[in-house]
């Protein structure tokens, strides 16, 4: 038996290992020190956040890097990873309901003025989304084509696949930003001013923003605009 029992522990402790899991459990504040029992909550959403963050700007700088080579097709899968971690971001929001305006008014002075606009996750991002649109223009450009005649080609077409993704990518970002301001807003309140002064209805604002602003206007160009300058394929 107790060889038994030694050869049952050993892949256990090897994926302990590989994971690091006792420092990943050591990385929230002990239930002795917390100010509220969903302070775990609170942190493993947050902390979560930022390690599928971790995939989706790595994921989003190896597509740059790809498409900066003229290689259209890699970049698509990469947007495409890129953009489902941000989804699952963006669905670990649903935790926030379980928090009350009460918990989360006795937690907040232990943020000080933390905020999540300071979140290394979200400014990386931001960063990389740039860079997604620079190396997307400097393709097109490479190859010929604005982003009016793309819209011109068959769905099929790798390029037309690629834009595609990216536009799944602003829009998972979109969406977080959505979710975000509503969780914040049921949270806090509109009225309220968060943790470094700024009003919660700011973030509505920051909805509206987009990073390839290019491939939300051709909508436009395509359905309003004239179907023969436009071509008829899908």
């Amino acid at each position: 038996m107790a060889d038994d029992r030694a050869g049952a522990s050993e892949p256990l402790d090897a994926y302990a290992r590989y994971m690091r899991v006792d420092e990943l459990l050591g990385l929230q504040v002990p239930a002795s020190d917390r100010a509220h029992r969903d302070e775990l909550l609170f942190q493993v959403a947050h902390q979560s956040t930022e390690l599928w963050l971790r995939v989706a700007v790595e994921a989003s700088q190896e597509a740059v890097w790809q498409m900066r080579s003229g290689e259209v097709g890699p970049g698509e899968l990469l947007i495409h990873q890129a953009a489902d971690a941000i989804r699952t971001v963006t669905g670990q929001l649903d935790m926030f309901a379980h928090l009350s305006p009460t918990a989360f008014a006795v937690m907040r002075p232990r943020l000080g003025t933390g905020s999540g606009a300071q979140s290394p996750g979200w400014v990386s991002v931001g960063r990389v989304g740039r860079e997604l649109a620079q190396a997307f223009d400097q393709l097109c450009a490479e190859r010929g084509v604005s982003v009016a005649e793309l819209y011109r080609w068959r769905a099929d077409q790798p390029i037309y696949r690629l834009a595609e993704r990216m536009l799944d990518w602003d829009e998972a970002v979109a969406l977080w930003r959505m979710r975000h301001y509503l969780v914040a807003a049921r949270l806090v309140g509109d009225g309220a001013v968060g943790t470094q002064g700024t009003p919660v209805g700011v973030l509505a604002r920051l909805t509206a923003h987009r990073y390839f602003p290019g491939l939300w206007a051709v909508r436009t160009a395509v359905v309003v605009g004239s179907p023969a300058s436009l071509g008829g394929t899908a």
